[in-house]
């Protein structure tokens, strides 16, 4: 399967947000204004500046967001998307900005940036459920790690967050059975 890597900048962006705010991890109410403006500005979102209270707003859709990869199934994972769907999103929108090509939008232009946030994550882990038919959303699979993903490879069997999560575990399992054999 091929994807339009133009078209994935919501999902993108949903992974990040929902890296960001892990639940558990350390100092996870902290995540302050300048780390979330800092993933926002990574995926060129306009305008990226946030009061305490807009952080606190998308820190909660960060949890949100979450939900979708953690899915057990397409069909969990659809009314996931759904439900943000049906809180972050105004319709949609046609809009050739900045010079850019026409793309879609899921809230007006003029929308404050955690509207803007949530409608294109939101829109965005809609367009790339379509196009993976409601998989290829994960969490990583070694047991230390949280981190979330979209798989995009060719044949859609990612388990691993990175190479590095993947080694690991292949050593872990490596020398596990090296000491039962003894």
């Amino acid at each position: 399967m091929q994807f339009n890597h133009d078209n994935m900048t919501g999902a993108r962006l949903a992974a990040d947000l929902a890296n960001l705010v892990v639940e558990g991890r350390p100092g996870m109410s902290g995540v302050g204004a300048g780390e979330i403006e800092a993933v926002l500005c990574r995926h060129e979102i306009r305008r990226p500046s946030l009061t305490t209270r807009q952080a606190e707003v998308l820190r909660v859709w960060g949890v949100r967001l979450r939900g979708v990869f953690e899915a057990r199934g397409t069909d969990e994972r659809c009314a996931a998307i759904n439900a943000l769907l049906g809180d972050g999103t105004a319709g949609v929108f046609l809009t050739t900005h900045d010079g850019l090509r026409p793309h879609l939008h899921f809230t007006p232009e003029d929308d404050d940036v955690v509207g803007r946030v949530r409608a294109v994550t939101a829109g965005g882990l809609a367009i790339f459920a379509v196009e993976a038919e409601g998989r290829r959303l994960g969490v990583c699979a070694r047991s230390t790690c949280v981190t979330v993903f979209l798989d995009t490879s060719r044949n859609g069997r990612r388990e691993y967050c990175s190479a590095r999560c993947g080694n690991h575990d292949a050593v872990h399992r490596h020398r596990t059975q090296r000491r039962a054999g003894r």
